[in-house]
């Protein structure tokens, strides 16, 4: 289970240090692509497998616009002995990444933020709306 909130700073190169309790889940490789909300989504190995055969599963009429927004933009990526991974820049420029970003634990997967748009984000969730979801799913 992916949990918590990492502080961290890319570098020149556009490297970002993945927390090590994060390498653990992910895995040696795993996979960095387009989230929602402006941010980056990490996928393990196993994670990244699952969402593919749900797509493999419905006819390309139904997933062609999926797949090329989703396997155009991810990158298979395996951290250097630093625990870094390089974020290319089509994905450091969805997810505005400059320099200060936020690496999130979200259960199965992780996100990387850009630490301002990260802060505005959460700002904006509510006790209220969080309440509200967790009524509607019933939990």
């Amino acid at each position: 289970m992916l949990m918590g909130e990492y502080q961290h700073n890319m570098d020149a190169k556009g490297r970002v240090t993945i927390p090590s309790r994060y390498r653990e889940e992910l895995g040696e490789t795993f996979y960095v692509s387009k989230g929602l909300d402006g941010c980056l989504t990490l996928y393990s190995e196993e994670q990244w497998q699952i969402r593919v055969a749900k797509i493999n599963e419905l006819p390309d009429s139904q997933t062609q616009y999926i797949r090329r927004a989703l396997y155009a933009t991810t990158d298979r990526v395996t951290p250097d002995k630093q625990g870094r991974i390089l974020i290319s820049p089509t994905l450091r420029q969805h997810a505005g990444l400059t320099k200060d970003v936020t690496v999130i634990g979200v259960g199965t997967t992780a996100e990387i933020w850009d630490s301002a748009r990260w802060k505005t984000f959460n700002d904006t969730m509510s006790s209220e709306q969080l309440l509200n979801d967790m009524k509607a799913l019933n939990i």
